[in-house]
């Protein structure tokens, strides 16, 4: 099953009270703010969560997988995301 922001928004809603509309925005928020301080070249770390970060990337020679055609890859920043511990054992001891 997937999990939406929607979802996200109604699960935060129906359990602090606030309205849908509100919840969006406070949610909406949450999001840019990491966008924004990752693309400055922040980290930002969640406690009990984990930690998102940008990676760099050396340039490389890659391939068409489509092709097999030799494609040069710029060096670039990815996002990337290291979860907690308590993230990943919560996640194991609950996971089906």
């Amino acid at each position: 099953m997937n999990i939406t922001k929607a979802d996200i928004v109604d699960t935060i809603s129906s359990s602090t009270g606030i309205s849908k509309l509100d919840t969006k925005y406070v949610v909406d928020g949450v999001f840019t703010a990491i966008v924004n301080a990752i693309a400055e070249g922040n980290k930002v770390e969640l406690r009990g969560f984990g930690v998102f970060n940008s990676k760099k990337r050396k340039a490389r020679m890659a391939r068409n997988p489509k092709t097999g055609a030799p494609v040069e890859l710029k060096e670039r920043f990815v996002p990337v995301f290291k979860s907690s511990s308590e993230f990943v054992h919560k996640v194991i001891e609950e996971h089906p």
